[in-house]
Formats: C-alpha cells, sequence, structure tokens
C-alpha cells in the first residue's frame, strides 16, 4: 500500500516535476539495463581464456588473448565513461544547468543587441553553448580512449597535434550543418500549428538523406584523403562483378584510413545510378601502406600533409600483415553489394524511424541474407576467410554473451556467420 500510496502522491506534482522525474527515472533504468548486458559480456571475456574448439584450425591463441585483453579494456572504458555520462546528466538536471545555459544565451543575445522577439537566435545560441560543453567535456574521454586503449594495442596512428586540430574541424563542421538546420527546424516548429510534429519529422528525414547523400563527396574529405582505386585486376574485377548485378557502380575509391586506425572497413553510398565504393587501405594487403617497408603506394600520392608519419606507422605494426587478398576483398564487397541488391539500406532507413532495437534485430538478419548472397555469387570461401581476417585484424572477440550480442550488436558473431557460410541451406 505505502509504495502505490507514492506513486499516487507522485500524479499530485506540478506536471514539469512530473516529466522531470520520469527523465531520471528512464535515463537511470536505460543506464543499468545497460550495464546488466555489459556485465554479462565481460564475463565472457574473463572466463573464455581459450580458442573455441571450432575456431582451433583459424585462430591462433596469441591473436585470441590479444583479443580478449582490448575487448576487457574497452568494456572497462565503456563502464566509467557511462557512469561519468549518466551522473553528469543527472546533476545537470538537479541543479539547473540547462536554465543556466539558457539565462547565459539570453545575457549573450543581449549584449548582441538582440531583443526578445529573436528567440529562435537565442535557441541556436543556447545550443551552440550546450554543444561547446558537450564537446568539451567529452575530449579526455575521447583522448583517453585515442592514446591509450588504443595506442596499448597497436590501432593508433595518430599524433597529438592531428588529434586536436581533427577535433576542432569535427566541431566546426558539425557546427556548420546544426546550426542551419536547427533554425529551420525551430522555424518549422514555430510556424507549424497544431501538426507541427509531422513536418519536424519529414523535415528531419528529408535532411538525413540528404546528408547521406553528401556525406562522401563533401563532408568525409574534409577529414581523409579519397584516392580513385589505380587501374589494375582488382578495380576490373570489382567492375565485372557490379555489373553482373546491374549494380550502377560509377566510382572506387580508396581512404586512407591508416593515418588514424589499422581498423579496416569497407562501404558503398550514393543514390539512383550514382553509386561509390570506398575501400579502407587497412582492408587491401596489396594496398595498405601498413605492409609496406620502405616505398611509397604506386599509383596512390605520397603522404606529404605532416598530419600522420608513414615511416612512424610503419615502426607500430612492424611485421604485422594487415588486410585482405583480392579475392577476400571481392567476397567483402559481394556481401556489402547484397545489402543493396536486396534493398537493406533502404528497409533500414524506414525501421530507423520506428525503433532502433527492430533495427538492431533487423539488421543481423540482413547481415546474414547479404552474406548468402556473396554465398550465392559463388565467395562463400573466400568471405569465410575474409571475415576470419577482418576479426583478427580488428581483434574482434569471437564469443558472446547471447542477450547482449541480441541487444547490441547489428552484425552477428563471428562464429554465426561462419556457421551459416558452412550450411548448405541458408536464408
Amino acid at each position: 500500500m505505502g509504495m502505490w500510496a507514492s506513486v499516487d502522491a507522485m500524479w499530485d506534482f506540478p506536471a514539469e516535476k512530473r516529466i522531470f522525474g520520469a527523465v531520471l527515472l528512464f535515463s537511470w533504468t536505460v543506464y543499468l539495463w545497460e550495464t546488466f548486458l555489459a556485465q554479462r559480456q565481460r564475463r565472457i571475456y574473463k572466463t573464455t581464456t581459450r580458442v573455441p574448439v571450432e575456431l582451433e584450425q583459424i585462430m591462433d591463441s596469441d591473436t585470441f588473448e590479444k583479443s580478449r585483453l582490448y575487448q576487457l579494456d574497452k568494456s572497462t572504458f565503456s563502464f566509467w565513461s557511462g557512469l561519468y555520462s549518466v551522473v553528469e546528466s543527472t546533476l545537470i538536471l538537479l541543479f539547473g544547468g540547462l536554465p543556466y545555459l539558457w539565462r547565459l544565451s539570453e545575457r549573450v543575445c543581449g549584449s548582441a543587441g538582440f531583443g526578445p522577439e529573436y528567440e529562435i537566435i537565442q535557441s541556436l545560441v543556447f545550443l551552440l553553448l550546450a554543444t561547446f560543453y558537450s564537446a568539451l567535456t567529452g575530449l579526455p574521454w575521447s583522448m583517453y580512449n585515442t592514446f591509450v586503449i588504443e595506442e596499448k594495442h597497436g590501432f593508433n596512428h595518430q599524433t597529438l597535434e592531428f588529434f586536436m586540430k581533427d577535433t576542432i574541424k569535427k566541431f566546426v563542421v558539425t557546427q556548420c550543418i546544426l546550426l542551419p538546420v536547427s533554425s529551420l527546424l525551430l522555424y518549422i516548429i514555430k510556424i507549424g500549428g497544431d501538426y507541427f510534429f509531422i513536418y519536424a519529422w519529414l523535415f528531419t528525414l528529408v535532411v538525413s538523406l540528404v546528408l547521406v547523400t553528401i556525406y562522401a563527396d563533401y563532408i568525409a574529405p574534409l577529414f581523409d584523403k579519397f584516392t580513385p582505386l589505380p587501374e589494375g585486376k582488382l578495380k576490373q574485377e570489382i567492375e565485372v562483378m557490379a555489373k553482373s548485378i546491374d549494380f550502377p557502380l560509377t566510382k572506387v575509391y580508396v581512404v586512407e584510413g591508416s593515418k588514424r586506425s589499422s581498423h579496416s572497413n569497407a562501404y558503398f553510398y550514393g543514390f539512383f545510378k550514382n553509386k561509390r565504393i570506398v575501400l579502407f587501405d587497412t582492408l587491401l594487403e596489396e594496398y595498405s601502406v601498413l605492409n609496406k617497408d620502405n616505398q611509397e603506394e604506386p599509383g596512390l600520392e605520397p603522404r606529404n600533409d605532416g598530419e600522420g608519419d608513414s615511416e612512424e606507422i610503419r615502426t607500430k605494426v612492424k611485421n604485422k600483415k594487415q588486410g585482405c587478398k583480392n579475392e577476400e576483398v571481392l567476397a567483402v564487397l559481394g556481401h556489402e553489394l547484397g545489402h543493396w541488391k536486396l534493398g537493406h539500406t533502404i528497409k533500414n532507413i524506414i525501421i530507423s524511424q520506428v525503433l532502433s532495437f527492430c533495427l538492431t534485430v533487423l539488421s543481423r538478419r540482413f547481415e546474414f541474407q547479404a552474406d548468402a548472397f556473396a554465398k550465392k555469387l559463388g565467395m562463400s570461401k573466400d568471405l569465410y576467410s575474409a571475415l576470419i581476417k577482418l576479426n583478427k585484424d580488428n581483434l574482434g572477440f569471437p564469443v558472446s554473451d547471447w542477450l547482449f550480442s541480441t541487444w547490441h550488436y547489428s552484425h552477428p558473431p563471428l562464429l554465426e556467420r561462419l556457421q551459416a557460410l558452412k550450411d548448405t541451406k541458408q536464408d
């Protein structure tokens, strides 16, 4: 009776206090749930100290142990950064941090000569102050992750100078996009009447599609160097594979990801008849600077921007063979093109407007389907070996708690994908 009486009494509070309490309760509930899942997975990292029987023939114990220790360090970092985040948010709510920023934005606008009729300008100043505070408080965590955890496990290739320049550039570019978009959104809300939420949702959807379209051509090159893949066997085979499934490929780029990290990736982008493929140089065994001893990559311009010393990179990863063979790269692209052929990109956009957990569940299914598509192209063996190499290169841990995996992993765990590629029948 006492508990229900307390719940009933809560509804006697003013509306703003009820909202305040609900926000606090929700944020801590989410945090505790995430922490519960993370601890389940951390238990896996601690107790699984030997290579699973299914991987004994394809993963050595040294790589497995490196992966285990890397994931343990990452989980520890996630715990403390998550705890800091939820405590910080709670203190901001309890001690009026947001109202303080709003009053500060009023003073800034007042000193600049703007009157109370310029609510949108004041809202933008408030947003700028809030994002600046967020970037400032997040900087130490980002630095620790880059220069302690990633450095310790051999992934970081950034200098402190490069990191700081990159951070400042990201903040400026973000504001150049965020402030105009936010001003238009606020204006739509102001004039939208009773149905403002529909107009606001449509506007944010259009903005999301535009950003996806222009990101790789106009935003990503501000941070990384994109070079056309040199003419050769790999490019010819990519073009042949794309043509075989009617993928409207226009360009293939290599992005110089090695100046930041030795993590590897590949993706495609573009709408309608203008598709591009982007390969990280760390993915390509034949092109990666991480596999070169004393010579620059033929067909790619030498690095001379002062923002990443290739000799320093080679020293850090000495004797490490990085990336995949051409056949394996093609198998990975076969998987990625499977996402396009099966309409996963559009489906993801639609689902993402509904519920993020549903997107995670559906994304896992899409990954199996894309693997199956590459298998139908006759690339099962090469994709099998490519997945193993990518897991090793990125120190991915192949064993996962089922609940943690279901909630967090948009890609199925390695063992599940390898088993699916072995099966004669696959959805």
